[in-house]
Order: structure tokens, then sequence, then C-alpha cells
């Protein structure tokens, strides 16, 4: 309970009198009743207010969260009162993160329930909980204001972004997924499992023409068979002291977390099986090749509390834990963010050096601000400096990452905003090449 302004300047007004009484006793005396009369009215209208106990708090939230997503939260408010309240609803949400639509306003009748929603963004995964929600509302006269802190805690725990998940699966059912900024098309496969005739199109191999109805149908008519299935895609996720880079307040770890689920869920649904591999200076989390899209859940158990170390990942490590773990040829994609030319170097050499039947994809992610930097017009001598000392860098990891390309390591750049869409890419056109 803190008094309002109205409350402090009606106290206020009895101060010049208070002084005047020095040299008229009778304003003294006015005073003095002036300000017993306002603590009567203030006491009064302090215990005629209803009181904030008198309201039910239940907080209606998702036990998981999505982190770089906005999730949505309601705070159920029930007026036990006999009387009407006015109350301003505020919502203690877990650290790293912010909400919108808060604080609300409701006014509720005895007896009535209203719901305030709003939307909470994580920034941080991990184990996390809603202490408090906090209720505030002004006496009837306006001379307090009457605030509540109503301990609810609710434990929530924050993994990578599966909302992208159920985006998904919405615009596949609409043919929508270039909004994604997917590029899927339907997978042929080359093996001997036939699927259907169909058209012959301009980039079928003549081999697969099916003459006998071609010559029923008086045009070209190809067999289309199965794509092939049951292959191994092991993603790798750098959580070194690199992956610790932020873009629009999402570190790049949580960027490749968030690809790698929606990867997982993606190739689970082509029928592939989905290794992941978590790493820094150390193993830190390893899971076996599952199968089946109810899967994924295994993937996000295994990745969601995950953070990035301040310790520089050893590569030489981690391709040997990949070879040794893994002995079924696989698609590797290796997810890591590259500084400069020396660490890019601290990558291949691993890469280079080892003899393993698996096929390696590097997806790098750009450093946001280096490439603004490099591409930017400059205005001035430092910022001429300043751009062609970032294009220089770029320009040197590029060449550097030429050298995987000829040992036989696909490589693809990504931005942060873009690497979901990317890695998806990436992946598709291999199946649909038949690298693997």
């Amino acid at each position: 309970m803190t008094p309002r302004p109205r409350l402090l300047l009606l106290a206020a007004l009895a101060l010049p009198i208070l002084i005047a009484g020095v040299w008229a006793p009778p304003l003294r005396q006015v005073s003095i009743l002036f300000n017993g009369l306002l603590v009567i009215v203030a006491a009064a209208d302090r215990l005629g207010s209803p009181s904030l106990k008198r309201l039910q708090t239940v907080r209606g939230v998702s036990e998981v969260l999505s982190v770089g997503a906005r999730n949505p939260v309601e705070l159920h408010i029930r007026n036990t009162a006999a009387g009407q309240i006015e109350v301003e609803v505020l919502d203690e949400p877990p650290p790293n993160g912010t909400t919108t639509g808060l604080p609300q306003s409701l006014s509720l009748k005895p007896g009535q329930e209203r719901t305030a929603r709003y939307h909470f963004e994580p920034y941080q995964r991990g184990r996390a909980e809603f202490p408090a929600v906090y209720l505030r509302s002004v006496s009837r006269l306006g001379l307090w204001t009457l605030i509540e802190r109503r301990e609810l805690p609710t434990p929530v725990r924050i993994l990578p972004d599966i909302r992208a998940v159920y985006r998904y699966e919405l615009m596949a059912r609409r043919n929508r997924l270039e909004e994604l900024g997917l590029k899927l098309h339907r997978l042929r496969g080359q093996g001997n499992d036939f699927e259907r005739l169909r058209d012959y199109r301009r980039e079928d191999d003549p081999r697969q023409i099916d003459w006998k109805a071609t010559a029923r149908h008086q045009r070209l008519i190809s067999r289309e068979f199965n794509v092939e299935r049951n292959q191994n895609v092991l993603v790798a996720v750098d959580c070194g002291r690199s992956m610790l880079n932020e873009s629009d307040n999402v570190s790049y770890l949580d960027r490749a977390l968030n690809a790698s689920i929606m990867l997982s869920y993606i190739a689970l649904g082509q029928g592939d099986n989905v290794g992941f591999l978590a790493f820094s200076s150390r193993i830190e989390r390893s899971v076996k090749p599952v199968r089946g899209k109810p899967a994924i859940q295994t993937v996000l158990q295994h990745s969601f509390d995950l953070d990035a170390r301040r310790e520089a990942s050893d590569y030489v490590l981690a391709v040997e834990q990949l070879t040794r773990r893994y002995r079924k040829r696989s698609l590797v994609i290796l997810l890591t963010h590259v500084i400069d030319e020396q660490h890019l170097e601290a990558i291949c050499e691993p890469l280079q050096a080892v003899r393993s039947p698996h096929l390696f994809l590097c997806v790098f992610l750009r450093d946001l601000g280096l490439t603004k930097l490099a591409t930017r017009q400059p205005e001035s001598d430092l910022d001429a400096f300043q751009t062609a000392a970032a294009a220089e860098l770029l320009t040197a990891i590029e060449r550097k990452t030429a050298t995987l390309r000829e040992h036989g390591i696909l490589t693809l750049s990504s931005l942060p905003d873009r690497l979901t869409a990317d890695v998806i890419n990436g992946y598709l056109d291999v199946k649909a090449r038949h690298l693997m």
C-alpha cells in the first residue's frame, strides 16, 4: 500500500496552515483538525476499499516453451468479493526474456472471471520458473495504491523453437512451404522400389522411360521410384565460445539448435534415422540414431538445456567421436560459427585428415555484423578502411572454405535468420542428388 499524489497533495495543503500557526495560534488548531480529518478519511478509504485478497489468480502456460518465439500466457482472475474491483495485472516472467501485452487493466464484477493474455519470448533455453503475479488497484477515493505480490510458482522448460515444426506442418498442408524459404520438392529415388508412372520431364534420366507405356499412350512416360530411406543423418552442433555470438538477442547456439530440431523432424519424416552430437572442448551430448517422427522428442530432451562454453571447441575430438560412435555411412551436418581464417583452419585439418565413410556438410554461420560492415557504402576514409578489412577477412574465409570442397566436403554459409531454411535445403539437395 502506497499513498497516491492526491493524498500527498491534501497533506501538503495543511503544511502552510501549520507554519502560519506559529504566528496565529488559531490556525494551528485548524491545521491539527484538518490533519486529523485527513487521517480518518484516508483510513476509511483504505478499509472501505475491496481487498485484493478476494481475487483468485491462476496462471495458464504450457510446460514447454520455445526459445525465440512468442509463447502465449494467460492469467485467469476471479472476483470473489461483494463489490466490483478495478485491478491492474502484471506477471513476473523468468529472466532472459521479454513480455508483450502487460500490464493489463481488468474490471471485475462480483463473481466474474476474466483472462489477461500476453506473450513471453524467452532468449535462453533450460529450466525456468514464473515466480509470482502482481495485482494493483486504486482505493475508492483514489488516496491509496493497493499492491499485492501473489506467489504463483510455475516451472517451465524452455526448448529450442519447436513451434517451427507446427508451422511447417501447417504450411505443408497448404502447399505454401516456399513462404518458409524451403525449396521442397518431391524426391525421386533411383533404386528398384517402383512407385508410379508419370509424364516424362526434361530433367529425367532417359533410362527411366517406360517404352511400353509410351507406346500405349503415344507420349513419353517415365517410371518413378521411391526415394531411398533408412539413411543416417547425424547433426553435430558446436557448443564452443564462438557460438556465444548473438543476433536479435538470440545466440548462435540457439539458432543452431532450432535448425537442428527442424532438420531432424523433416529427416525423420523422410524415413531417415537421425543422430545428434553436441561438443565443445568435450562431448556434451550424444544421441544414437533414432527413427520415426515421435523420436523428435528424444532429440529435444537431450538438447534443450545445452549452453555454450567459454572454451575453444576441440574439433579433432568431435571428428574422432563421430567416426568411432557412428560407423554406418551417414550425412554429418556440422553447425558452427567461424570467427576468422585461423578458426576455420582448426576445423579443416581434422576433416581433411580423417578417413571416414561419412559425407560431411559443414554449415558455417556468418557473422552478421561483419557481413554488414563488408557490404556497406563507406562515407569516410575510416569507413573505407573498416569495410576493406571486413571484406578481406570474409574473402580469406571463403578461400579456406574452397579447400574443404576440394577434399569432397560439402560447405554452406548462412546468415543467422536464414539458418533453418538453408540447412533443410542443403539436406534435401543431398538427398535429391543421391550423394549418400
